[in-house]
């Protein structure tokens, strides 16, 4: 079976698009008149639509934007007598940190095996290990299953000039009134702004017991793509701005700790965690053990726990 190449989106708010759409209704038209395409009504049609166009006009140098690789997400999914259930997590730590849970919350369960300790390890695979069998098999009616799946779509490579400017205020303000919202409609789906092809997803996240809100950037117009494939992106809660990479005078920075866990090697990203964590920067939760920065009251960890701050850590500081 012969796949068909994807067919190239056309984007209304550009130019181009707009001249390729009027083409189209032009040719249709035609057609719906005539019965068909008479070559000499065709010849006149694209005869006027070629004059818009300068072809001698010297063309702007562009950056290829290959499409970026595939996705991927962890599936977690664990399963007894009372729940069956499937978790997406975006690495393999926060899903063994949430079966860790489960495994030390349950540990009892092993008390009538003499091969298990009278406590759960530290270290989260151990302890899942343990409970579980290495096989997996020590519950016939208990177990779970952990592994990395692609996350299929449609990914398109781009063409964008290398002098990027921001689009001017009557396409900003275009774009912005032609914003659509999407509704949930189902539980496979999530509320959704769409403004210029970006999706802002802000919704409801009972697992985490927080209100979440999700940018998706793929899908947005050329015009706003940077030789280097970003979307300026400023982001504000209430009157604070948490993120903005737009350049501007007084954007807020990377936090030092942050830039030096990022530009280090293994080794040395090791000894900077455990000075962060002497030193009072970081705190690492008593229940699932994820590293949170000192200013957090509870524990920020991607899954459902919410663990506080305990008072030891305040009282250091």
């Amino acid at each position: 079976m012969t796949t068909p190449e994807p067919k190239t989106p056309i984007h209304r708010n550009t130019p181009m698009g707009k001249a390729v759409i009027t083409l189209h209704q032009q040719l249709t038209e035609l057609e719906e008149r005539t019965g068909g395409w008479p070559g000499a009504d065709v010849v006149d049609i694209l005869g006027d639509w070629l004059e818009q166009f300068d072809f001698t006009a010297a063309q702007p140098a562009h950056a290829h934007i290959p499409p970026r690789p595939p996705d991927s997400v962890w599936l977690l999914r664990r399963w007894d007598s009372d729940e069956d259930r499937v978790l997406p997590f975006t690495d393999e730590g926060p899903a063994l940190a949430e079966i860790a849970r489960h495994v030390r919350a349950n540990w009892t369960n092993l008390r009538s095996h003499e091969d298990a300790p009278p406590d759960p390890p530290a270290d989260d695979r151990k302890a899942v290990e343990l409970y579980y069998g290495p096989d997996c098999d020590r519950f016939p009616d208990e177990g779970y299953s952990l592994h990395r799946a692609t996350i299929q779509g449609r990914r398109l490579g781009r063409l964008v000039p290398l002098t990027f400017t921001f689009p001017p205020p009557d396409v900003c303000e275009r774009a912005n009134r032609n914003a659509v919202f999407h509704p949930q409609t189902d539980e496979n789906d999530l509320p959704c702004s769409e403004v210029d092809g970006i999706l802002v997803f802000a919704y409801l996240n009972h697992k985490l017991g927080a209100v979440q809100v999700s940018i998706h950037l793929d899908t947005a117009s050329d015009h706003l793509v940077r030789p280097d494939g970003t979307v300026p992106l400023r982001v504000s809660v209430e009157d604070t701005v948490v993120l903005d990479d737009s350049g501007t005078e007084g954007a807020p920075r990377e936090a030092v700790l942050d830039q030096l866990l990022n530009a280090a090697d293994a080794s040395h990203r090791q000894a900077i965690h455990a000075a962060a964590l002497a030193a009072g920067l970081l705190w690492n939760c008593p229940a699932c053990h994820w590293d949170n920065p000192a200013a957090a009251a509870c524990c920020e960890d991607p899954g459902p726990c919410r663990k506080p701050k305990p008072a030891a850590h305040d009282a250091a500081a």
